[in-house]
Order: structure tokens, then C-alpha cells, then sequence
């Protein structure tokens, strides 16, 4: 409706506006809705171009950043900061460690721009998801400015990945000093000592989030339907469709499963039984929103879900299949970027 009236106003060749019509439709998910502003724009400044490589960057649509960068180059227009945000977050969203240590040095020796503390947490960010873990704690110690919370908390979100735990504790000890009422880098440690059934340490984390007055901030999925937003928990059974949805979300799992799916309980970090952790695994808050957005949308429309964590590996899996089960895109903005299920894969690789 915005782009509608932007057209219908005069304002299609206001620089400015289509920037933000390209800024809106990307962090709605809609990425073709981006392109199709982009395309139509007579006039294209850096801005323009950056935020459509940061759009097609967190959409998993790296090699069109990448080449997005070069038209842009080839033009003659100067890139900023912003546009290597955009570069090194496709980098690292595709786990292209040369290409964004090149783009990273090329900052100072080819544009003569400073990285700021946004461009070391995103190499952080890169270097840690592939697993170059001590060349991220080496880079965090050289930096010539301050690492701040989300340097430090990129460095543990890999160290999860890849379950080295000292590196960890030294990260978790930094973000004590840096950010300690942060519930989330709490949670994530905790998370790494129960992959590695250290409970005792999960008790010690767990009381000293209590001590400190933090809470674990609980996981929701939403999703709009005829303009209403639906807010799901884990574990909801409060929505007034809920019966409904468990009685669909069986009739998936079980074409899931004859298409070779098995829960990934391991994903479920509590000391309780196998048949148990299956059932908190089929109740994860974005499982709740597709299934209900499945429910009430027609057959062959896209499905958008908004979800204020991380997505997990079994959640992950489910998705792809069930998007060619029932034959429908599907789009998940998680904490970190967009995924978009189709025809059983997603558009993210599998790395995330």
C-alpha cells in the first residue's frame, strides 16, 4: 500500500523514498518487492545500492551482493561503510572467509575508509561461524579499538557452533565485564554445557542468571493473517485454534516423515527422556506459526514468520520439507537473517 501510494503521488523517482521502500520490502521479507524498486530506479546513489547488497546479503543471496558491488564499482560509484556492513554480513552468511578478509582490508587499502567496531564484529561474526575460532579471539586482541558485547558475543555464538568450550569461558568472562545483565550470552553458555551434559555447570550459569535477576527471554514466532498478528510460544496451547493446529501439525509429521525425517532431539538441551524431548521439540513457536499460517492462507501463497531467536537445526529440517510437501514458499526472519524454504531446500545453504 505504501509503494502504491508513493507511485500514485509523484514520488516514484524520489531517491529517497524508493531507498526506503527498498529498506522496508527487504526487512519484510519480500526481496523481489526490493528488486523491483531497485530496477525501476532511474537514478541509483550509494545508498540505493547499499541497501539493496545488505537486503540480497541477510536473504542468502551472496553472489548477487557480490556482483551487485562490482556493477556498482564499474559505474563509478564510491562505496561507505555501510556497503562493506552489507559485503562482509554476505560473507559471512555464506561462510566466504577469503573474500571477506579481502573486502576488510580492502576498506582502508583501495577506499580509504576506517573500519569501525560494526565491520570487526562482523569479520568476528564470519571468521567464528567457519570455525577459524583462535583467528577470531586473535583478531578481537589486535583490534585497535575497544571490542565491545556484540564483538565478544559473535565469538561465543561460534564457539556453540563448533563446541570448543575454553574459548567460551574466555568470551563469557569478557562479556561479564562488557554486558552482564545480557540474558542471551547467559543462555548460550549454558546452552554449550549441556551439549556437552556438563550439568553441574549449567546449574552454576543458571544460578547466577537468578542471583544476577536475569531471565531467559523466552522464544515467540509470529505470523499475520488478514492483518492480525499471531504471537506463538513454545508450548502454546492458549490460542483458540490450538487443538486444530496439533491435529494438522500430525498430519505433517507424518509426510515428513516418510520423506526421511527423524526429530533432532538433540537440539533439546534438558536431562529429560527421548519420547519427551520429541514432544518439546514439535511444539517450537515457529512449527506453532506455520502450521496455523498453513491453516488459514490459500493454497499456494507464501508464509511470512517473524521469530525473535535463533531457528534450530530440527525446525530447520522441518521447514524444508514441509515446503515441498504442501508446495508453498516459506520466509523466516530469525534473530540473525532471513531463511526462505522452497521446494525442499533453503536459501541460506544450510549455514547459518
Amino acid at each position: 500500500r505504501v509503494h502504491e501510494y508513493s507511485n500514485q503521488s509523484g514520488f516514484r523517482r524520489n531517491i529517497r523514498v524508493c531507498n526506503t521502500l527498498i529498506d522496508m520490502y527487504v526487512k519484510c521479507g519480500c526481496l523481489e518487492g526490493a528488486r523491483r524498486v531497485f530496477i525501476e530506479m532511474e537514478e541509483r546513489t550509494v545508498f540505493t545500492w547499499s541497501a539493496m547488497i545488505q537486503g540480497l546479503a541477510i536473504h542468502g543471496q551472496a553472489k548477487e551482493a557480490l556482483t551487485s558491488f562490482n556493477k556498482m564499482i564499474e559505474i563509478g560509484i564510491k562505496p561507505n561503510g555501510v556497503t562493506f556492513i552489507g559485503l562482509l554480513h554476505a560473507c559471512g552468511h555464506m561462510g566466504w572467509v577469503d573474500e571477506g578478509r579481502r573486502f576488510f582490508y580492502s576498506m582502508t587499502t583501495e577506499y580509504g575508509i576506517i573500519p569501525q567496531i560494526e565491520h570487526y564484529g562482523c569479520m568476528v561474526d564470519l571468521l567464528s561461524r567457519a570455525g577459524f575460532l583462535q583467528e577470531a579471539y586473535e583478531f578481537i586482541r589486535n583490534m585497535p579499538i575497544k571490542p565491545n558485547g556484540v564483538v565478544w558475543g559473535a565469538l561465543l555464538g561460534g564457539c556453540r557452533v563448533h563446541k570448543n568450550i575454553d574459548l567460551a569461558e574466555e568470551a563469557s568472562r569478557q562479556l561479564d565485564q562488557l554486558d552482564p545483565l545480557n540474558n542471551g550470552y547467559h543462555v548460550v553458555l549454558s546452552n554449550i554445557y549441556a551439549e556437552a551434559e556438563r550439568w553441574e555447570d549449567v546449574a552454576r550459569v543458571r544460578k547466577l542468571m537468578r542471583n544476577l535477576g536475569v531471565k531467559k527471554t523466552p522464544g515467540w514466532s509470529s505470523i499475520t493473517v488478514d492483518g492480525v498478528v499471531h504471537e506463538f510460544v513454545a508450548g502454546d496451547e492458549t490460542h483458540p485454534q490450538a487443538e486444530k493446529i496439533f491435529q494438522m501439525w500430525e498430519k505433517l509429521l507424518d509426510g515428513m516423515k516418510l520423506k526421511g525425517y527423524i526429530p533432532n532431539t538433540s537440539v533439546v538441551l534438558l536431562d529429560i527422556e527421548e519420547k519427551e524431548k520429541e514432544k518439546f521439540l514439535y511444539r517450537h513457536s515457529e512449527k506453532l506459526a506455520l502450521t496455523f499460517g498453513l491453516m488459514n492462507t490459500p493454497p499456494g501463497t507464501p508464509i511470512r514468520i517473524m521469530k525473535n531467536l535463533r531457528v534450530c537445526e530440527d525446525c530447520h529440517a522441518a521447514f524444508k520439507l514441509i515446503s515441498e510437501i504442501v508446495n508453498r514458499e516459506i520466509v523466516v526472519r530469525d534473530r540473525n537473517r532471513f531463511h526462505c524454504f522452497q521446494a525442499g531446500s533453503c536459501s541460506c545453504g544450510d549455514y547459518w
